[in-house]
């Protein structure tokens, strides 16, 4: 082997370390959110059809209000890793600690919108007349647990962004598993009903917050960051968040537009839907999972100048992307008959389910590579150019998923409007990756 030869696999096998390390534990924290709306989904769904109706239109619409600002963890590991780059860990912590300060802000402000609101939400997301009362029940309840969430975000991202992604995985499945515990025993054991499944989420989700502020804090002290808050940084966190934000509303609008399409068919096809959207977010946010670790050591490359270790880095994560979602998506295939008795025994919602799942299964190649690069770009502060892309892409996607009641193609055309919708991001995606014009190093962008 020549020196010439052995230089890049040198370079792809320390990449790739690079990459296990911090994605595998990112894929078990990652997974554990998806496995608490999976595990809500299970226990509400052997309560009754229209509960579990019900629990599809309102965890929808919670993990909009609580995914819009995503940016809490995508931005602030981005900003938090090109400081750890830099060699400042005192700034990287001060930083993060902004955007607890801005979390806690944002869920006070969700908690007032979201109570008064529930029974109109719930109408104009087309709820069925029996799905209704069990959706405002579970969102009014649920709303209380909303700015621990946002907390858990941005605690997540300081960690992330410091390189550390086990601390995370740790306390996720901790929540994961009072979560469950606390779903069952206060749905069946007090008998509370789908109101037990929400105090259940609320109660374990406090808990996770309070892990992760008792982890900041003391690593705040022990590098001599300051905790209190500070009106310019909080503002500057806001505003280096908004192009996210932007992006992520795109996003949520055109799940909540599938939601409601879905919402229109029937209480079957919802069923199935809210079944076949909890499997999807749990294979999303485990290709996710190669995405957060482009985030850290992307923005870590860029914050240490090192503008060629972050191509490599970038290339030899869409290959992971692509092979992982051809593993998923074979998966999805095999485990379809397996699957779907767990979360339902209606017969009508497994018709619906079983050939739209062909469809998840198909798209998981796309979505891997969707994925990598959106956190690569995210890595590198390339906000604004998200927020577009993804704007164009709902555009793209609206017309498309409304057609489908009209139609007549069901459930499974809606899933095929979805496979659309990630063609459209990797195409975009994809041209910005190669312009090169994301790469952009230094302690701040």
């Amino acid at each position: 082997m020549t020196q010439a030869s052995a230089a890049p696999r040198a370079a792809r096998r320390r990449h790739d370390r690079e990459i296990v390390a911090l994605a595998v534990p990112a894929f078990g924290a990652l997974v554990a959110e998806p496995l608490f709306v999976l595990a809500d989904s299970a226990i509400v769904g052997h309560l009754g059809t229209a509960q579990l109706a019900g629990l599809g239109v309102a965890s929808a619409l919670l993990m909009t209000a609580v995914g819009v600002f995503v940016f809490l963890a995508y931005a602030t590991t981005a900003a938090v890793a090109r400081r750890v780059g830099a060699g400042d860990l005192r700034a990287a912590i001060r930083q993060g600690m902004d955007g607890i300060w801005l979390a806690l802000l944002i869920g006070a402000a969700v908690i007032a919108a979201a109570l008064p609101t529930a029974p109109s939400l719930m109408d104009l997301f087309g709820a069925s007349d029996t799905a209704a009362p069990y959706a405002t029940t579970y969102l009014r309840i649920s709303a209380f647990g909303i700015p621990a969430m946002l907390v858990v975000l941005a605690a997540t991202g300081i960690l992330r962004g410091l390189q550390d992604t086990k601390t995370p995985l740790y306390v996720a499945v901790g929540g994961f598993v009072a979560n469950a515990v606390l779903n069952v025993v206060l749905v069946y054991g007090v008998g509370l009903g789908i109101a037990g499944s929400a105090w259940g989420t609320v109660i374990a989700q406090c808990g996770m917050a309070a892990v992760y502020l008792y982890v900041v804090i003391r690593g705040a002290r022990q590098h001599g960051a300051s905790l209190r808050p500070d009106a310019t940084g909080i503002r500057a966190c806001a505003q280096a968040g908004t192009p996210l934000l932007v992006r992520t509303l795109s996003l949520r609008a055109i799940l909540l537009i599938a939601t409601a399409v879905a919402a229109r068919l029937g209480d079957a096809d919802m069923a199935a839907h809210q079944i076949i959207l909890s499997l999807w977010s749990l294979l999303a946010f485990a290709l996710d999972a190669i995405a957060i670790a482009g985030q850290a050591i992307i923005g870590r490359y860029l914050g240490a100048d090192d503008a060629q270790g972050a191509r490599e880095a970038c290339r030899r994560m869409v290959q992971w992307g692509l092979v992982t979602g051809v593993v998923l998506g074979l998966l999805v295939i095999v485990a379809r008959p397996l699957f779907l008795p767990l979360f339902s025994g209606d017969p009508g919602v497994r018709d619906a389910a079983l050939p739209a799942l062909v469809m998840v299964a198909v798209s998981q190649p796309v979505c891997g590579i969707v994925f990598v690069l959106d956190g690569v770009l995210m890595g590198a502060g390339d906000g604004p150019y998200l927020a577009w892309a993804m704007l164009l892409t709902l555009a793209v996607f609206a017309p498309v998923a409304l057609l489908v009641p009209l139609l007549g193609g069901g459930l499974t055309a809606l899933w095929g409007a979805m496979t659309l919708m990630m063609t459209m991001r990797l195409v975009t995606l994809w041209l910005r990756s190669r312009s090169g014009r994301w790469i952009v190093t230094g302690a701040t962008r």
